[in-house]
């Protein structure tokens, strides 16, 4: 009988944040998929638990996934758990989850703490709508791709980021996005959480020398909201029927063509007032 995969969150910082039910997860798997075995082992050692691992990371996925789901399938249960959060989200574990669904392998989840929810949730921002996007390739141009598709986007996004590479995704953003509301969420639930909400020109400017510590989460603004355009009436249409006749020497059928083309009303009913409002304004 197969057995199953278990997602566990671990605490991104405080470890009073572990649920007794992950620790039972824990206590319950025949072995761990760590993505690294040594902070695993410390989180292991606080609890009093002792359990076979096996390290499953971004580099080595492909291989090592196919050995987990061959384990599982012989009847063995395995906890995936990441070096802090929720794994699959933002994580290799991912990928292990997809190829458990695809060969009919159980998947449940001991929801833990995770870094975006709590960043948004501390923001200030609004929250009914938001997109998760990450971190930010390294690659110049597949980073602008993406940053040039959210240019637009109207919800509030939240972005992974590394202390070293802070200033230059400042810069990014600012440049692509304009100058917009951001919270920095740093060092989440440890001793030194700090939310610094501002703009993304201050925190460019806060953070370009480079003296950023601590992993970020980055939760900005999205694009403000268009203010629809109040409705032509067919008297304004008309109006502008008029004007393009005597300015462009055109006949007033052509005018309210384009009139009709540029408001939507229809090319009949602006003719029509075009016509009476041309009748009333003759000596």
């Amino acid at each position: 009988m197969s057995g199953t995969l278990t997602v566990v969150g671990t605490p991104i910082g405080n470890l009073g944040d572990f649920s007794p039910r992950a620790r039972e997860a824990l206590a319950a798997a025949d072995f761990i998929a760590a993505e690294d075995t040594r902070v695993t082992l410390k989180l292991l050692n606080h609890f009093g638990l002792k359990k076979p691992m096996l390290s499953y990371y971004e580099h080595n996925k492909r291989g090592r996934g196919a050995v987990i789901c061959e384990r599982i399938e012989a009847g063995e249960n395995c906890v995936l758990v990441s070096d802090a959060g929720m794994p699959a989200i933002s994580d290799p574990g991912e990928d292990l989850v997809a190829e458990c669904a695809a060969r009919g392998i159980r998947v449940l989840a001991v929801p833990g703490p995770t870094a975006m929810a709590t960043a948004l949730a501390l923001s200030g921002l609004p929250t009914g709508r938001f997109t998760f996007e990450g971190f930010l390739s390294v690659n110049k141009k597949s980073r602008r791709d993406h940053l040039e598709e959210l240019r637009g986007e109207k919800r509030t996004m939240v972005f992974y980021e590394a202390p070293h590479k802070l200033a230059a995704t400042l810069r990014d953003l600012l440049d692509t996005l304009g100058d917009r509301r951001i919270a920095l969420a740093r060092e989440l639930t440890k001793i030194h959480e700090e939310v610094i909400r501002t703009t993304l020109a201050e925190a460019a400017n806060r953070f370009a020398d480079g003296s950023a510590r601590g992993e970020f989460v980055l939760v900005v603004e999205g694009a403000a909201q268009e203010t629809p355009a109040k409705p032509c009436t067919v008297e304004e249409a008309a109006a502008l029927a008029l004007s393009l006749a005597a300015e462009e020497s055109l006949p007033l059928s052509e005018a309210c063509r384009r009139a009709a083309a540029q408001t939507g009303l229809p090319r009949n009913r602006i003719y029509k007032a075009a016509s009476a409002q041309h009748e009333a304004s003759r000596p």
